[in-house]
């Protein structure tokens, strides 16, 4: 019998509850967000795991099959590829969490990434199953939550680090708190640990149909404003939302800051090193109220961001960083 493994991209949907089928349909009608199955292949190594809906990460073994969904990455330290790049029928998954695609550019300091073989694609009575079919769908509203905005430099960056202990400190103060990964490649395993930090909810772009934010504009659009709405309408005292990567990768980290004008209250910018805090600044015309990430790692970085670009800086990590970020907290939001 052959082990199916539901990756983390299909988390929203039903597949594991109701029948579905695999059939091979024509190239051109192939597109980002379709639900694929493929079958892995060739020699397991130390990365060949998959992320489960669950979020547990588990081992594969060549001939299991799994089903993920097509999608783009554009990653600045581990890899690029895309669906469209596909030539035949074999294919990568990108992320552990299932996103499927050929990857074009691959950084040298990390592990080969899964192969596979296209079995075909999830059909139900001859139709195609994709993660639009099952996205969070809201009427026409407003988005009005006081937000924390969470920016990085780059992938890897510290964000999800600091918004885990944002997202504590509100907690801590009495505040309902929802948590929320707006742009990046879809993986589970950062908004649960939003969860576990205290979010009384977390959500991600999965939620809003997409497997990776590596689309245009307008499609990112779409797919998000229905999901601010549906935060909205939970009414919490506030929003922590973390824009993957830097807002400058082709991850609609730009589009989703602009969605969230207006609300934006306390912007954390999670930086690789001290002058990064100053080219993002510089690039993006973006203003944090405070620096995180490697960036502030020893005092002597501290220092040079203060230097820099006039901005606070703290070590999250150091447990003597709380104080002075729960005062930061308190004087932008207004607690």
């Amino acid at each position: 019998m052959t082990v199916v493994l539901m990756s983390s991209l299909t988390r929203i949907s039903d597949l594991s509850t109701k029948q579905y089928d695999i059939a091979r349909i024509d190239r051109n009608l192939w597109a980002s967000g379709d639900y694929v199955a493929g079958e892995i292949i060739g020699a397991p190594h130390r990365v060949y795991s998959i992320e489960l809906a669950s979020g547990r990460m588990v081992r594969v073994l060549a001939g299991d099959c799994v089903i993920g969904a097509f999608g783009s990455r554009s990653a600045t330290l581990e890899g690029v590829g895309s669906w469209a790049d596909i030539e035949g029928y074999e294919m990568n998954a990108m992320t552990s969490a299932g996103l499927f695609g050929t990857v074009t550019s691959m950084s040298r300091i990390i592990p080969p990434t899964l192969n596979l073989t296209y079995l075909g694609h999830v059909v139900r009575r001859g139709k195609k199953v994709c993660m639009s079919d099952f996205a969070i769908k809201s009427a026409a509203g407003s988005f009005n939550i006081p937000t924390i905005l969470l920016v990085g430099t780059s992938m890897s960056a510290g964000k999800t680090t600091t918004g885990r202990l944002v997202i504590h400190e509100l907690e801590g103060m009495g505040k309902n708190v929802v948590g929320a990964k707006l742009t990046g490649a879809g993986r589970y395993r950062d908004i649960l640990s939003f969860r576990d930090a205290g979010a009384d909810a977390v959500f991600d772009f999965v939620d809003a149909g997409l497997p990776s934010t590596v689309e245009s504009e307008s499609v990112f659009r779409n797919a998000i404003r229905p999901l601010l709405h549906h935060i909205d309408n939970l009414k919490p005292d506030f929003l922590v939302a973390e824009a993957g990567a830097s807002p400058l990768e082709p991850y609609n980290g730009a589009a989703a800051i602009e969605e969230l004008s207006g609300n934006i209250k306390c912007t954390i910018l999670c930086a690789s090193d001290p002058y990064a805090v100053v080219g993002v600044e510089k690039a993006f015309g973006l203003k944090p109220d405070l620096v995180t990430g490697p960036a502030s790692s020893t005092s002597a970085a501290i220092d040079l961001v203060r230097k820099l670009a006039d901005v606070d800086a703290l070590n999250v990590m150091d447990p003597e960083s709380v104080p002075p970020l729960r005062a930061i907290l308190r004087r932008t939001l207004g607690i």
